[in-house]
């Protein structure tokens, strides 16, 4: 009653024997597929890790950089500031890690929070009445006076050019891991599991056990076995040819670490335009949200205190040029995958599973 071992000769082998067969070759494709995929995927998982502690660890520094400019030169704000920066360098984060937002929206957010704080500290600090509808019609009229000049739209440009590039490279590589895991259970059809199971314990019936099958044959098999997998190859290339192009990409001319540094400068620029065009400023905010209550006494404004770069830069080339260096070892590792799924079917009949420089082997009918 064998379905699969049909043979001329007795047998030992009954038809649960058959089943149970099938059940080892489906485990054991899944495991040695597994086995195959695990230094790819620990590669692209560990640079997944790698890249986002470099991403965090470049955006608290900005972060900080950013603040300090307000303790050094608007210290009149500085408290207040925090909650606004805090904000942006969140977003930005959420922003490279995928999230639906856009670097627009969250430097456009910062300026509009950031404007109540310099038109009230700075501007015209005698102001003491700050209601929240005297705070929401500030933060709504930064948007048409456009105190910040254009700073705002220029930071803008440049982050969305850098943040663009390590988003998608980010999303690429989650890509990465879930085409793996999809291939790792991928079914196996009746057909294949069958042509396993004849390929591999078939001669067991016969008690042949130690005899293994012939090169070609495996390749035929497996072959037959991998074929929707192997329709992964050109996607595959296509996908590496991507990473290149995004690694090159981040590393040319939109260069994140500069970008991130460069907040803190804009920022300052911004809020020394603002400071300059007070009088105007006071003008129109008047005529638009009205007068506020101000402070008994002649309390002139903070004068205009221009930000001495501290030149941290160095410091923070050299602690991520590891980020450069990543990027390269990993695109350098991802292109020897190129081939990956052209060459599965010749990788699963590597190893000890076919009989290599012998005169025997198992053809899949009788032994050759």
């Amino acid at each position: 009653d064998l379905q699969i071992c049909q043979h001329r000769a007795p047998t030992c082998c009954t038809k649960k024997m058959e089943e149970s067969y099938q059940a080892a070759v489906r485990r054991e494709r899944t495991q040695n597929i597994q086995a195959l995929n695990f230094e790819l995927k620990y590669m692209i998982v560990g640079h997944i890790t790698a890249f986002q502690e470099a991403f965090e660890s470049l955006l608290r520094f900005a972060e900080n950089r950013t603040s300090s400019l307000f303790e050094a030169a608007y210290r009149p704000m500085a408290k207040e500031a925090a909650e606004p920066v805090r904000e942006l360098f969140t977003d930005l984060s959420l922003y490279i890690l995928g999230a639906e937002t856009t670097v627009e929206s969250a430097v456009l957010r910062f300026f509009d929070s950031l404007f109540p704080l310099v038109y009230s500290r700075l501007i015209n600090p005698g102001i003491t009445d700050l209601s929240e509808d005297y705070t929401e019609c500030l933060r709504l009229t930064r948007q048409d006076i456009n105190p910040f000049g254009r700073y705002p739209k220029n930071l803008v440009t440049e982050l969305s050019k850098s943040m663009w590039a390590s988003r998608m490279l980010s999303q690429a590589l989650s890509l990465g891991i879930e085409v793996i895991n999809t291939t790792e259970h991928a079914a196996l059809s009746k057909e294949c599991s069958r042509a396993l199971v004849r390929m591999q314990y078939c001669p067991h019936c016969q008690g042949l056990t130690l005899i293994r099958p012939c090169a070609g044959y495996c390749l035929n098999v497996m072959r037959g076995c991998v074929a929707s997998v192997s329709e992964l190859d050109a996607p595959w290339r296509e996908y590496i040819s991507t990473l290149e192009f995004l690694s090159g990409e981040m590393a040319a001319s939109h260069d994140l670490e500069a970008a991130l540094a460069g907040i803190r400068t804009a920022v300052n620029e911004a809020v020394l335009h603002a400071q300059l065009n007070g009088p105007q400023l006071s003008a129109t905010v008047d005529k638009v949200c009205g007068q506020p209550k101000r402070q008994e006494g002649n309390l002139s404004s903070d004068t205009v205190v221009p930000v001495k770069e501290v030149t941290e830069m160095q410091t923070f080339v050299m602690a991520h040029t590891s980020l450069n260096n990543k990027r390269r070892e990993f695109i350098n590792y991802m292109k020897r995958s190129r081939t990956f799924y052209a060459s599965l079917a010749e990788r699963l009949c590597d190893g000890d599973l076919v009989m290599r420089d012998s005169s025997t082997c198992w053809n899949g009918e009788d032994v050759v």
